[in-house]
């Protein structure tokens, strides 16, 4: 499981894959979203700009993002 420390009270979707680096861009992110390979908190979630905030787990490509 990779822990991310947000820096604020969230961080968008988009930004989140990219700073994971579980994406190469921004595009790239916006597309998996789109496309419905990502997990919020266990249920498939197509929104962009979902303000993910600590204590959320996002799942993407066998990985698991714990927002801390």
């Amino acid at each position: 499981m990779i822990e991310f420390k947000v820096d604020g009270d969230y961080i968008p979707m988009i930004q989140l894959l990219k700073a994971t680096n579980l994406v190469a861009t921004g595009g790239e992110a916006q597309i998996v979203v789109d496309q419905g390979e990502v997990k919020y908190n266990g249920e498939i979630d197509y929104r962009k700009r979902l303000k993910v905030k600590p204590g959320d787990i996002v799942e993407f490509a066998g990985n698991k993002i714990k927002v801390i």
